[in-house]
């Protein structure tokens, strides 16, 4: 239940730390320096030739005075408000000494968006840190988070019977320069195709289907089972893209489908297709609907809805555009994860988050 209480304080600047200076990461940082209600105070990095660094060197913006540590006893020391916590290995020890040392946080962490998903040992732990420092915790993103979260919430509270809720995300990534991301074991693009990527199957259902039942909870219609599938794109032709070459006859595409039962029917399904190349036989022996990158949410139910929701930017802007997608969110959730009683935080819990642009 949403506390009253949840409100923006902003008769003083929120004392910020960033925590890991990754893609998102470095993104985040620059919109806490740039926020008029927010100060950054600390950046905390684990690739030691950033430590000593500027952090507006970090966020790509003129120099701010603050050197980055790696260091933790270094981020209790300023005492800040809130750490924003994205690393890409998370590590529970840490978060606990953070939360214990009376400092909230807010992360990017898929683990801490439905506390029930964690270890029980975990949760256990983290939820005694915030008793003893009487912090709170908090998780979002795009997707997860604001795609199977936020936007759900608000579609369906004009509805007093649903049938059944489909987010398809399209991710068109053919622009981005990353040959690690989109060549190796996650996406697999120009692998024989055949063999079902397991690491995006294990990946797909245990980041959506918590944030998801977050919401089916909240309706009264808990799952009962999650089942995923996957079917891939095989190119008609060589796909050459700026980082690298998915050769005819490889993987150009997949379409991984995570699907959440309730009562023995899905209920909730999170579809998936992210390609290099709309040119392709598919495995399934569907015709994929390719649309640009973006989402469409489609409720069925008593007050049907079909939403599709776009990003109007070039590709030569798609690959600095879209790390706004994940950073911008948890920033602005800060001041509500300070309010927030003690304990994990999620997006039921929270009051509808308003962004403070001036």
């Amino acid at each position: 239940m949403v506390e009253q209480s949840l409100r923006a304080d902003w008769s003083r600047p929120y004392r910020v730390v960033q925590w890991a200076t990754g893609n998102v990461g470095s993104r985040a940082m620059r919109r806490v320096i740039e926020h008029p209600g927010m100060e950054l105070v600390g950046v905390w990095v684990s690739n030691p030739d950033k430590v000593g660094r500027d952090a507006g060197e970090l966020a790509e913006v003129a120099p701010v005075g603050i050197k980055a540590t790696n260091s933790i006893d270094d981020v209790i020391a300023l005492k800040p408000d809130c750490v924003l916590y994205m690393p890409h290995v998370n590590r529970v020890d840490e978060v606990c000494r953070l939360l214990a040392a009376g400092i909230n946080i807010v992360s990017t962490r898929m683990e801490y968006q439905n506390p029930a998903g964690l270890d029980p040992a975990d949760r256990a732990a983290i939820e005694d840190a915030c008793r003893r420092g009487n912090s709170s915790i908090h998780a979002t993103g795009s997707s997860p988070g604001f795609i199977s979260e936020a936007v759900p919430i608000v579609l369906t509270s004009i509805a007093r019977r649903v049938d059944k809720l489909t987010i398809s995300e399209f991710a068109d990534t053919s622009s981005r320069n990353s040959p690690e991301m989109l060549f190796g074991p996650m996406m697999g693009f120009g692998a024989a195709p055949g063999k079902m990527n397991e690491a995006m199957l294990h990946h797909m259902k245990h980041s959506f289907s918590p944030s998801l039942n977050l919401i089916a909870e909240a309706w009264g219609m808990p799952f009962d089972d999650v089942q995923t599938r996957q079917a891939q794109g095989v190119a008609r032709q060589d796909v050459v893209i700026p980082a690298g070459v998915a050769k005819a006859g490889t993987v150009a595409a997949t379409k991984t489908v995570v699907s959440c039962l309730h009562k023995g029917k899905p209920l909730i399904e999170f579809e998936a297709i992210w390609y290099i190349s709309a040119d392709v036989d598919t495995t399934d022996g569907e015709e994929w609907n390719f649309r640009k990158s973006g989402w469409r949410v489609l409720v069925e139910g008593d007050t049907p809805l079909d939403v599709t929701i776009g990003y109007p930017v070039s590709d030569a802007d798609y690959p600095a555009f879209t790390p706004n997608l994940t950073a911008h969110r948890p920033v602005n959730c800060i001041p509500y994860v300070c309010a927030a009683r003690p304990g994990f935080v999620t997006t039921l819990d929270l009051p509808q988050v308003i962004a403070r642009l001036a």
